[in-house]
């Protein structure tokens, strides 16, 4: 998963609304969003070379969602799996704030991470890069990609405001799903420094990226109700 834009506790009655792209090499096998047989409360796409999901809710009503980190180094071999972050969380029995110290606890063991976990009461955001932190998430309209939380990189930046658009007028799920496949490079003297090359930095710079071997492959749409009800809608790309 390689942006995520949302709104916390700003809609009456709909305390998270998330707008979010995976994004990932087209030869790792991937099973669409659905109920797991081996954990039948979770909902969520599923990574089938290492067991993990980048996005996915369950029904409790609580949700998890993560991406990378993007620094310029290859990722350690001898690293954990990034993806059993979200599903230890939603198939596990912890809620959001005691799940948070286990993750704290082993936090070097796995690459770097930005992780959202909550239910419709708290919504967290912890990061393992550099010293391990989280936060607990204000009101508000956030933007997460491969860096940093709100980091305002291009893509950050314009889905944001284009999502902030779409909650005021109350668009349908279609417009949000457009938005995700805005493919809109900018300029190369605004594209941040991730430690890759500038031709990776142009490739990865659009909110849906296109290429040959790696891209956007599925988009999500995830509300938390009021009372403790989840929905995630999935349109997968490729």
């Amino acid at each position: 998963m390689c942006l995520i834009v949302f709104a916390w506790k700003l809609i009456p009655q709909c305390p998270l609304v998330l707008a979010a792209n995976r994004d990932e090499f087209f030869e790792r096998p991937t099973r669409p969003a659905g109920w797991w047989d081996d954990h039948p409360d979770v909902y969520a796409g599923r990574d089938l070379q290492a067991g993990g999901t980048w996005l996915g809710i369950d029904r409790r009503g609580r949700i998890a969602a993560l991406t990378n980190i993007r620094n310029g180094q290859a990722p350690a071999a001898d690293k954990r799996s990034r993806g059993e972050l979200v599903a230890n969380f939603l198939g596990g029995d912890a809620e959001p704030r005691a799940y948070l110290d286990q993750v704290r606890e082993t936090a070097g063991h796995y690459n770097g991470f930005n992780l959202l976990i909550g239910d419709e009461q708290a919504l967290y955001w912890v990061s393992n890069e550099g010293a391990t932190e989280f936060k607990s998430l204000e009101p508000g309209i956030y933007g997460l990609s491969n860096g940093t939380l709100d980091a305002p990189w291009p893509k950050v930046v314009r889905a944001k405001a284009q999502f902030a658009s779409l909650l005021c007028t109350g668009a349908p799920d279609d417009a949000y799903y457009e938005m995700l496949a805005d493919t809109t490079r900018p300029a190369d003297s605004r594209l941040p420094d991730t430690g890759v090359s500038l031709e990776w930095e142009r490739l990865l710079s659009p909110i849906c990226i296109e290429s040959e071997s790696y891209g956007t492959r599925a988009s999500s749409l995830v509300r938390l109700h009021a009372g403790g009800h989840a929905e995630l809608r999935e349109r997968v790309i490729r």
